[in-house]
């Protein structure tokens, strides 16, 4: 059951600073003298290969440095937390620093200015010079200033292909879709699904495939022709795009039992041969590799050189199948109630520079947590990555232009619908068209509320 909103703000004011207190922290457990405490929303699947070395990797390490600063870290996954996060904007009790969107799911952040920019502290400690321009682009964040600092560049679509299956069924990849929906019968009768995916939660279809597939049919800024009224969620291109899924769900491509399988839930069956190809983005490469807190990993590394990481095949159809779906990564802000030039502001800056710095993002390399980092200062070279992580550091090698995430450029009023529509075409309760007009009267709805 869901509270009004009224009463989920005063239970919020009420109970937020209980909660975060209750949660997990570093350093010493007193009050001492000059110390800070800092409240931390983290974004954290506890389940994940090395989340447990997370914990004293990162923070661990970061308190022992910093013994005057406390963090009280609170730790989600998923739609937990971005709820979470709602209800603190909300009721007006925003953490110190947390993890964010630079659009999209963290809209709400950006355009009620809850995020401190960040601009003045860069620039005053020379930060600049070791991020990568679009890293640091006001413009490509909602905000329309430096509100985060994002750990990577993040392809939100990403082709695993399965070798092994592939061979014991007498197949090579499939260069084109209609290789593709040819190999349906053939894995099918050796007892393999064609395509796994998980897409129970609505965000994943419209990210991690329906994003790529209407670039490749809208083309490059077709989001911003939309924003100037040139044109339509109804015009033919992006119906297409709706109906090109719907024909996935037709050839058995993608099996309607997807839609029932929860996020996280495709990647055994994937890992242990029950399909060929597995869809998802970038950063989920992290969930097969060694965990190096036990040793164990999903895909052994042995096993590893036997997978391969590419971009869907060649639609037919569509205008421009040398395209995939990125976006600048998610990254670490500070609230903007934080006075300026106070210690906490220090201790929080000082903290974001940690998890935003060369040795996180180090880290989460060799850890599978980001592909590709913003940093300028780090040598992939140098690292020791496993086949896969290398496969995902190859990605950006394998299409030639990218096109926008969708629930980047499109308020959360515009593109659930558009979630919600992905999921609908594939039970069959919509058409591509309906959809297609959903979307659009969404649109139009949203830009009259803001006097456009």
């Amino acid at each position: 059951m869901k509270l009004p909103k009224i009463v989920l703000v005063l239970v919020l004011t009420l109970l937020s600073g209980a909660l975060f207190a209750g949660g997990r922290s570093q350093g010493s457990s007193g009050a001492g003298s000059g110390q800070v405490d800092l409240r931390v929303l983290n974004y954290f699947d506890m389940t994940a290969a090395n989340a447990a070395l997370e914990v004293e990797q990162v923070w661990g390490n970061f308190s022992k440095a910093n013994p005057g600063i406390r963090v009280i870290r609170e730790d989600l996954f998923n739609d937990p937390y971005h709820n979470k996060m709602e209800a603190y904007a909300a009721a007006g009790q925003m953490p110190d620093v947390f993890y964010v969107w630079p659009s999209g799911r963290s809209t709400t952040l950006h355009t009620q200015r809850l995020l401190k920019d960040l601009a003045p502290l860069i620039k005053r400690d020379g930060l600049d010079k070791l991020y990568i321009s679009a890293a640091l682009d006001p413009g490509q964040q909602s905000a329309g200033y430096v509100a985060m600092i994002p750990l990577a560049i993040t392809s939100s679509h990403a082709f695993y292909i399965n070798n092994e299956v592939l061979r014991a069924a007498g197949l090579s990849p499939a260069r084109t879709y209609a290789e593709l929906k040819a190999q349906v019968p053939v894995l099918k009768a050796k007892g393999y699904e064609t395509v796994i995916m998980a897409n129970q939660d609505a965000w994943v279809m419209q990210s991690c495939l329906f994003s790529m597939v209407a670039g490749r049919f809208c083309g490059e800024g077709w989001e911003r022709k939309i924003h100037a009224g040139q044109a339509k969620f109804t015009d033919p291109d992006f119906v297409g795009a709706l109906t090109f899924i719907k024909s996935m769900y037709d050839d058995g491509v993608l099996s309607k039992s997807s839609l029932t399988t929860s996020y996280g839930d495709g990647i055994g069956p994937f890992a242990t041969n029950r399909g060929a190809y597995y869809i998802d983005g970038d950063w989920r490469v992290g969930a097969f590799i060694t965990d190096k807190s036990t040793g164990q990993a999903v895909i052994p590394p042995d096993r590893q050189r036997n997978f391969s990481i590419t971009v869907f095949p060649e639609i037919a159809g569509a205008k421009f199948n040398d395209s995939t779906s990125a976006i600048l990564g998610t990254g670490w802000a500070m609230s903007a109630a934080i006075p300026a030039g106070s210690a906490r502001e220090e201790a929080a800056w000082k903290l974001v520079k940690w998890l935003s710095g060369r040795e996180n993002q180090t880290y989460l390399l060799e850890t599978g947590g980001i592909t590709t980092p913003t940093r300028t200062d780090i040598d992939l070279a140098q690292l020791t990555l496993e086949p896969l992580s290398v496969e995902a550091s190859r990605l950006g090698s394998k299409y030639k232009r990218s096109t926008v995430v969708i629930d980047g450029p499109f308020a959360a009023e515009v593109h659930e619908p558009i979630n919600e529509g992905l999921q609908a075409i594939g039970m069959g309760t919509q058409s591509p068209q309906q959809v297609a007009q959903a979307a659009q009267r969404a649109f139009d709805n949203w830009k009259a509320k803001q006097g456009r």
